[in-house]
């Protein structure tokens, strides 16, 4: 190809998309050597390439269908009573109960209150298991881990019985500390200036309501919360104590979590006139409007339980990986992406006997490799083995997207001239794309459930697909033709 060729080629645009790609990738890849003279990059790798544990916890709760004749109100407030646990209305017909009971027990408790058990599952609503989910991420983040995933495994119920808590880089009794180490908080109250006192601690929070619109319909959020005896007894003389309830305005309450100043507000006009005569147990923290006020009241709640989970959890299950071994693994990944260009290359020679063929045919399943890792180090995607599996699974795929294109435009062996060439690749294309259709509607429930040991492979394959048919196909199929006008 002399110089002239080569530059009509490369301008085109599908094979300059192509190029810079690949370029962008090696940049968000950043392959470098570390101070040990090791080869490092940008991209993260899960438990399976390095030294990490997982641990799987079981929540101890149950989802319970009823049927009552009495006020639901009363009904779930006497449950919660008789059973001593927080009992939540998930929807018109099931109850949350967050302590583990089986149904023998139950029964005559829901008997006892006129009601009856027509359902029951162990495990909690998928609204408690998204803040267990919350609390632990934001205990992981908060203590700097990095390279940690927390998922949780929902039934086509929406009852979450189990959820897995991956973190790369900790050992064993390091990961349970984590998971296991509950927040420091506390709620001061402004004195003068900035000066503040402690007024009670975490541990005098009894219960933490989900976040709620106050009063109900209104745009205002906020998160309701209860104290315990000795909690509201503080809370009421440092209120007076301090000036609170005379001069609410300067006499600010913060909580802290951590060292950290979680919220600050002053108390209502009506909580401090009620706070001059008696004692209150049940609080609400108002934290503005609209989705601002939503979200902030959403993290309020979570500060709250100070790392504490809503409903008691026990580890079902754990593992780990070793640093010898990940190393092993990272090696036996690398060797075997190698070796699976190697194997397609010399199959693709064996059919055609062409290099002009095949070192295209290579080059360009290499770079859509490439630029998946790009693409996976720039979003910060860890990889694992079912992430390994996916790109080797792209690499087939490809190939075999790359071979259609190729015997449909030597169709009985014989170059077809310029325009009979544009219609059997826009064919070929044609077949690519639906081909690629059903390969994403397949991996799309894989990536939604809630299989996490499955959804790096159902991701990567997707974007695969998306990658080949959106640009390394096409930039082929130019390429190709210049290699066959030879």
């Amino acid at each position: 190809m002399n110089q002239k060729e080569l530059k009509a080629l490369v301008s085109d645009w599908r094979v300059a998309a192509l190029i810079i790609l690949v370029i962008l990738s090696v940049i968000a890849i950043f392959p470098h050597f570390d101070d040990q003279g090791h080869l490092a990059s940008n991209l993260q790798y899960g438990l399976d390439l390095q030294q990490g544990a997982w641990i799987q916890l079981e929540m101890k709760g149950e989802v319970v269908g009823y049927t009552t004749d009495q006020p639901v109100d009363t009904f779930v407030s006497n449950l919660s009573k008789r059973l001593d646990t927080e009992v939540l209305q998930v929807d018109a017909n099931h109850l949350e109960i967050r302590k583990l009971y089986n149904q023998t027990d139950l029964d005559p408790v829901f008997a006892a209150e006129s009601g009856k058990i027509t359902s029951y599952s162990q495990g909690v609503s998928k609204s408690t298991a998204d803040t267990v989910k919350r609390i632990l991420e934001n205990k992981i983040n908060s203590l700097g881990t990095k390279d940690a995933k927390v998922n949780t495994l929902t039934g086509l119920n929406n009852v979450a019985r189990y959820i897995r808590v991956e973190m790369a880089g900790v050992d064993m009794k390091q990961a349970q500390q984590i998971v296991g180490k509950q927040g420091k908080f506390e709620i001061r109250v402004q004195t003068t200036g900035n000066n503040t006192e402690h007024v009670l601690s975490g541990d005098a929070i009894t219960s933490v309501q989900t976040p709620a619109q106050e009063p109900a319909g209104s745009d205002k959020w906020g998160v309701g919360f209860t104290l315990s005896d000795a909690g509201a007894t503080a809370f009421q003389d440092a209120a007076i104590k301090y000036g609170a309830t005379t001069d609410p305005a300067n006499h600010y309450l913060i909580m802290i979590l951590d060292n950290n100043t979680v919220y600050s507000a002053p108390l209502s006009d009506s909580l401090a006139a009620q706070l001059k005569t008696q004692q209150i147990r049940q609080l609400f923290a108002s934290t503005g409007t609209g989705t601002a006020g939503s979200n902030q009241a959403t993290d309020l709640e979570i500060h709250l339980h100070a790392g504490a989970l809503p409903v008691d959890v026990s580890i079902a299950g754990s593992g780990g990986t070793s640093a010898p071994l990940g190393e092993r693994y990272k090696t036996m990944a690398v060797l075997a992406g190698i070796l699976a260009l190697i194997t397609v290359g010399f199959v693709i020679y064996y059919r055609y006997r062409e290099p002009s063929i095949v070192l295209p045919m290579i080059l360009i399943n290499a770079s859509e490799v490439l630029i998946l890792l790009g693409f996976i180090a720039l979003i910060r995607f860890q990889m694992d083995l079912p992430t390994i599996a996916g790109l080797v699974a792209v690499v087939g795929t490809g190939i075999d997207q790359l071979v259609i294109i190729t015997d449909e435009i030597l169709h009985e062996g014989k170059v077809p001239s310029p325009n009979l060439y544009l219609k059997r690749l826009a064919r070929a294309l044609s077949i690519i794309v639906a081909a690629a259709a059903t390969v994403v509607i397949a991996m799309v429930p894989l990536a939604l459930m809630d299989l996490s040991t499955l959804k790096g492979f159902a991701i990567i394959t997707i974007l695969g697909v998306l990658v080949g048919v959106i640009v390394t196909r096409p930039a082929y199929g130019r390429v190709i033709m210049q290699m066959l006008s030879k």
